[in-house]
């Protein structure tokens, strides 16, 4: 069963994020850095998951402008903490290891950290997947995450401005 539902980019928001060239460098960055081989930016809605943009070496098959149902994500339960997920290891880890996504999604290592704007509202996450095992649990590492994720809360904020 493929979770991934194919949508219209409509959201200006959503937009904005697969316009920006640095995006593209930021999820090249995350890449590297963490050496998962998936990684996105995605808005995260009250049901929907939806990618904005995508670095995909792993063929995941999600691109820009796909959806997940927010059940299936654990980006459900980020939005609702906005505090970092790091898995480095699903298989071994005393919360995950239970949990049905790792599964679901073939995944090992997963981070997810929280993209909020300047007035408080969560916009979604920036985050990445592996199927094999990564040392994620460095707090340099989580600290370039959210210096990134900032990046893109800032660069949503401006658009929004120029946009009124």
């Amino acid at each position: 069963m493929n979770p991934v539902i194919s949508i219209h980019l409509t959201d200006a928001e959503v937009a904005a994020i697969a316009e920006v060239e640095a995006t593209s460098n930021i999820l090249k960055l995350v890449t590297r850095l963490t050496s998962l081989r998936f990684a996105a930016i995605a808005k995260v809605t009250d049901q929907r998951w939806i990618a904005c943009a995508v670095m995909d070496e792993i063929n995941f098959g999600v691109e820009p402008g796909s959806e997940l149902d927010l059940e299936t994500t654990i980006c459900n339960e980020l939005r609702a903490h906005r505090t970092p997920v790091v898995i480095s290891c699903a298989s071994k880890d005393p919360v995950y290891s239970s949990h049905p996504l790792p599964k679901r999604y073939r995944f090992e290592s997963y981070f997810s950290v929280p993209i909020i704007l300047a007035d408080g509202t969560f916009f979604g996450t920036l985050c990445g997947i592996d199927p094999l095992p990564a040392k994620l649990d460095d707090p340099d590492l989580l600290h370039t995450l959210v210096i990134f994720a900032k990046l893109i809360a800032t660069t949503l904020d401006m658009h929004n401005r120029l946009a009124s």
